[in-house]
């Protein structure tokens, strides 16, 4: 069974989406400055009275930048101290005039924000994440995105491929043997390491049935050499579908065994049954006459004769015995 699967890719990424092989796309959060929590902008104090005192420091704020958290005053040094996230990367404090990127709780600098194999900016772009790593996107393609099976190449995130038997391939490279066609989602057949279209298939590969000329593409039937569709296999006299019963043949033509008894087979002068060969294929003859070797029998004492000696008179068949007894009567 073919499968054919998509990799989830928004149609305009910027720097607050990433891509995760399990889940598709997250938002990166963009923080005005920093910090744990809301943050005002840094502002630029004129204020005077004690009561505009940074609150952890108590330092004056009068002519300096200061923050505001929670409705409280703090110079800037406080504020990053208490307040601001460390980067990922360096390790840093991200401070009140720098913008911090937070993904899953992980904060970064602007300009640390970068893939981890080409070190490229990630900042307005999509990207993946592995193993807490993250990666632009052509990075984690060629690292662990499929291999197409045709052209080695790597089968893009967003894109459509195909799967079958554990391999994948670009839709444009699964390709009918033959016409070199794009299969897509159609029906095809494999045959030894290559794939074909239904078409191409029963044009090169498919048996043709005998009755109906057509190609045999499901279950059908073998013959002395012929082949046919099974629901084309049929009796030549009563029509009856024969896949699955006993039949025989005569002239090159099938007949169920019913038939062939009725039409072609030596009928048992004791039963009057016709004589197939169903089940033992032995029978009696003797000038003309028949009979199946389970009906060859005396016709006084009912022992077999077969294998044995006998004596007919007129219809009847006798073992020695009664024969003798017969003539000692007369």
């Amino acid at each position: 069974m073919i499968r054919l699967s998509f990799t989830k890719l928004p149609g305009n990424c910027l720097s607050s989406f990433f891509y995760s092989p399990g889940g598709g796309f997250g938002r990166v959060r963009h923080l005005g400055g920093t910090g744990k929590g809301h943050k005002e902008s840094v502002l630029e104090s004129k204020m005077t009275s004690n009561k505009d005192d940074c609150h952890h420091c108590s330092k004056s704020l009068a002519g300096m930048k200061y923050t505001v958290q929670d409705e409280v005053l703090y110079c800037v040094g406080c504020y990053n101290h208490l307040f601001a996230n460390i980067c990922e990367e360096c390790h840093e404090t991200i401070g009140c005039d720098s913008k911090d990127l937070e993904y899953k709780e992980r904060h970064w600098h602007e300009a640390c924000f970068k893939c981890a194999k080409c070190h490229h900016s990630l900042v307005e772009k999509p990207f993946a994440s592995r193993m807490d790593l993250l990666l632009c996107i052509e990075c984690y393609s060629n690292e662990y995105s499929s291999k197409c099976f045709s052209c080695k190449k790597t089968i893009m995130p967003g894109s459509r491929k195909m799967e079958f038997n554990g391999n994948n391939w670009h839709e444009t490279c699964f390709i009918c043997q033959d016409c070199k066609q794009p299969i897509g989602s159609k029906s095809f057949i494999p045959k030894d390491s290559d794939d074909y279209c239904l078409q191409c298939f029963k044009k090169h590969f498919a048996n043709q049935c005998r009755t109906c000329k057509q190609a045999i593409t499901t279950e059908g039937v073998t013959y002395l050499g012929d082949s046919w569709h099974k629901e084309c296999f049929l009796c030549t006299s009563c029509k009856k579908q024969l896949a699955g019963l006993k039949f025989t043949s005569r002239d090159e033509l099938v007949y169920c065994m019913e038939c062939f008894g009725v039409i072609y087979a030596k009928k048992c002068v004791a039963c009057a049954k016709p004589i197939t060969g169903e089940g033992s294929t032995q029978y009696a003859s003797f000038e003309a006459r028949h009979w199946h070797s389970d009906c060859f029998s005396c016709s006084k004492c009912a022992v077999s004769l077969v294998g044995q000696p006998f004596i007919t008179q007129q219809d009847s068949v006798f073992c020695s015995e009664c024969a003798k007894g017969a003539r000692m009567q007369t």
